[in-house]
């Protein structure tokens, strides 16, 4: 059997050659110039080989043996080129987050409610006498003191009677007295004397109620306030019991609320209650619970509170929507997150904490929300380091680097 041994080894520095020269290629999509002169001397070597085992006459043995020895070199580079490329391949970058630490802490539970302002005293004052309106003494957004008089009612005519009422009193008295010594003297009856002192008594009930008709044509405030409608125009005439005009008192607001029946058991009258009125934003006042229903709305379930504060300033008005938060309890040992903090990922509710600098999911329970921090009932534990920028960025075993 006859050897190449020259041959073999051109083949083998010519493939290794091209082997080594691999790295120096960019990674990515084949190096075909580098493939194309493996070819070309593959080809050569093997024409070389063909011409010389015709020479030699053995031909068939040496082709076979150089053909082995072409394939082996060339898995060989190819296991080589591909252990350089997984050896020059980076790794997934670290995220960039922040973190903070998770320590307990008091957190308050607070029950949100809307309500609507309305005044403490709001009285329509209407007329007791029927007759024309002879004066309105204010006009509306005009200040009045308790038991200032607002308006006079068909006045004339009830001073008229008033006199009329007086003088038959006078007159009843004045027969009273005469038949009263008369009947001393023995010259008049029983009888008669009787019909005197009934006389006399209906006359003096006369006169009271033509007092009672005299006053009720003056009508007085029965609140200090301000006319807030007038119902008539002087000179009309009205009927008993007719409207005249409203009286507010905005020295003090009542807040009207519903409290859900699951709510009310935490609240209790003389507790203090933190207002914001939407139509004055940035501004906060204090008020206090001055009642609650103790019979709930058959329709809603809820139950009627009213918070009572107070308004020198008058700024409050009558009608304005108000949002009332009622301090139900303290938690004394909360775990809370920033509301941000939070990820929801398929309607589950997750934060991610870092551990050895790598991101770990948890999955939580939500309680007590006040503000812009909930608690976290389930799912951390003092000294976690909880992420709170880049959270949503990161899965489950994501390589951080805390900044």
């Amino acid at each position: 059997m006859v050897f190449f041994p020259h041959l073999c080894v051109n083949l083998q520095i010519g493939l290794c050659g091209d082997r080594q020269a691999a790295p120096a290629q960019t990674h990515g999509a084949p190096d075909m110039g580098r493939k194309s002169s493996f070819s070309n001397r593959r080809s050569d070597c093997i024409h070389q080989i063909d011409s010389e085992s015709k020479a030699s006459g053995a031909a068939p043995l040496l082709l076979l043996f150089c053909a082995l020895l072409v394939g082996s070199v060339f898995l060989l580079g190819c296991r080589d080129q591909k252990t350089t490329d997984e050896a020059g391949g980076r790794e997934a970058p670290e995220v960039a987050v922040s973190v903070v630490p998770i320590h307990p802490a008091p957190l308050r539970d607070i029950l949100n409610l809307p309500g609507e302002t309305e005044p403490h005293l709001d009285v329509r004052v209407a007329s007791d006498a029927a007759g024309r309106v002879e004066a309105l003494l204010f006009r509306e957004g005009d200040a009045v003191a308790e038991g200032e008089l607002l308006a006079r009612i068909d006045v004339a005519a009830r001073k008229a009677a008033l006199d009329r009422a007086k003088a038959a009193y006078q007159l009843a008295e004045s027969v009273y007295d005469r038949r009263r010594k008369l009947f001393d003297r023995r010259i008049i009856t029983q009888e008669e004397l009787d019909y005197s002192i009934a006389e006399q008594t209906r006359a003096e009930a006369d006169l009271d109620q033509a007092r009672v008709e005299y006053q009720d044509g003056f009508v007085h405030a029965p609140i200090s306030g301000r006319v807030n409608h007038l119902h008539v125009d002087q000179g009309e005439f009205i009927n008993r019991g007719d409207p005249l005009l409203d009286l507010v008192n905005i020295e003090q607001i009542e807040i009207i609320a519903s409290v859900p029946e699951s709510d009310v058991r935490y609240l209790r009258v003389g507790q203090t209650v933190k207002v914001r009125i939407d139509a004055l934003p940035g501004k906060e006042f204090l008020g206090r619970i001055d009642f609650i229903a103790f019979k709930a709305d058959p329709a809603t379930k809820t139950f009627r509170a009213k918070i009572l504060m107070d308004n020198p300033t008058l700024e409050i008005r009558p009608g304005m929507i108000a949002r009332l938060d009622f301090l139900r309890r303290v938690i004394p040992d909360a775990l809370s997150v920033p509301l941000f903090a939070v990820v929801d990922r398929s309607g589950e509710r997750l934060v991610f904490v870092v551990e050895d600098g790598v991101a770990h999911a948890r999955s939580t329970e939500i309680g007590v929300i006040e503000g812009d921090r909930v608690q976290i009932v389930r799912g951390l534990e003092p000294g976690d380091q909880l992420i709170v920028k880049g959270q949503r960025n990161v899965e489950e075993g994501t390589r951080v680097r805390i900044q």
